[in-house]
């Protein structure tokens, strides 16, 4: 009960910020998270897109239904893990009609307090970093190289981050070799929190595999 009330006070404060009064001007909504508090398991993204600012939910265009696909491959449903974005307000697109942008480090590093929070409070067992921009603002770090950084464990916090690809990138790239790195990275997490894999899930995209 200690948790939710927790969650609720912050979701709030989190709902009612201002301090990148650009980003207040032109968002939509403030995109806090969405899953199970309770939760071993954590996904972290950059930021919300322009669907996601409209939803208010992380993770719901074309790269949320690879990230759910992906989920469900593990053996989970989005609704027993907890998604959260390092930025939660989506970036300003001045003088763009369309796409998006990175956060810029300053951004992140001035939202990354409310995800800590988010952290501090669900203790994961585990956290999923989605793309170099996720571990960029997780870990206040500059440049980091995702095809050098994935598939390796590091601590924030003391919890184990896995590093792997953005849903985007296996959508733009697509090749087999890609989606099973990611899957690799998964079945990764998966031993690390003791979930069962069976012999399908451990064959997933392996040439001459389904």
């Amino acid at each position: 009960a200690a948790k939710s009330a927790g969650f609720q006070a912050l979701r709030e404060r989190v709902l009612a910020c201002t301090k990148c009064e650009h980003l207040v001007k032109s968002r939509k909504t403030v995109v806090f998270g969405v899953g199970d508090i309770h939760a071993r398991l954590l996904f972290v993204g950059e930021a919300p897109g322009a669907e996601e600012d409209v939803q208010g939910e992380p993770f719901v265009g074309a790269a949320g239904q690879k990230l759910t696909q992906i989920i469900q491959a593990m053996g989970l449903t989005r609704a027993k893990v907890f998604i959260a974005n390092v930025l939660k307000c989506r970036p300003d697109t001045p003088g763009q009609a369309y796409g998006n942008r990175k956060p810029r480090p300053d951004e992140m590093a001035t939202c990354l307090p409310y995800l800590q929070e988010q952290i501090e409070l669900m203790q994961p067992e585990a956290i999923v970093a989605l793309g170099a921009t996720a571990m960029e603002g997780l870990f206040g770090e500059n440049q980091v190289f995702i095809a050098k950084a994935r598939g390796r464990w590091r601590s924030f916090r003391g919890i184990p981050v896995m590093p792997t690809y953005h849903p985007s990138y296996i959508l733009r790239n697509e090749a087999l070799t890609v989606k099973r790195q990611v899957w690799e990275d998964m079945l990764a997490v998966m031993e690390r929190l003791g979930m069962p894999i069976n012999e399908k899930q451990r064959n997933y995209f392996l040439p001459g595999k389904s």
